[in-house]
């Protein structure tokens, strides 16, 4: 439902949702889901074909957000869309996986502290899920070890890792 700003016009749901974060905690929050994708493709050291397999994985997720029933996710994948990065996330920050992992994980702590601190409980939550589950699809596209696909995991050790690294520093920022 649309909200009325303080000069009386009307506000739709995402112009709302960007009045509550400074404009620093908004672009957290909207570049956060790219710089997770690509740190879960350097999760596991993989194959060319494998890392464009999670990469496509990851893009689709990071969509899927616009069908999320949060204000907060829809808004954030609206601003993803509509503006341009001036500086994206690219493979090369991959070189460096622990450093890049790092760096990520103490961006989702301080994406939790934004949340818990600026968001409501169920746009917060929704965000903590929807990230993970970007996360979680990157991680899960292509599988891991195993001789001609036999004996292969979906998620491999350090991907499981990842992951849990990731939920741990989104519930504690």
């Amino acid at each position: 439902m649309p909200r009325q700003s303080a000069s009386g016009s009307l506000l739709s749901a995402r112009e709302s949702v960007l009045l509550a974060f400074e404009p620093h905690e908004w672009e957290l929050l909207t570049r956060l889901p790219a710089r997770i994708m690509i740190a879960a493709t350097s999760a596991e050291k993989d194959s060319d074909r494998r890392t464009v397999d999670e990469g496509l994985a990851g893009l689709n997720a990071i969509a899927a957000g616009a069908g999320s029933p949060s204000d907060l996710v829809r808004a954030v994948v609206a601003s993803i869309y509509a503006e341009a990065d001036p500086d994206p996330p690219n493979a090369e920050q991959g070189r460096d996986r622990e450093a890049g992992i790092t760096e990520v994980l103490v961006s989702c702590r301080a994406a939790a502290l934004v949340l818990d601190s600026r968001a409501t409980p169920a746009d917060a939550q929704a965000y903590r899920t929807w990230v993970e589950a970007i996360a979680d699809r990157v991680c899960g596209a292509a599988k891991s070890g195993g001789v001609l696909g036999i004996g292969a995991v979906t998620h491999s050790r350090a991907e499981q890792q990842f992951l849990t690294d990731l939920a741990e520093a989104l519930r504690n920022g």
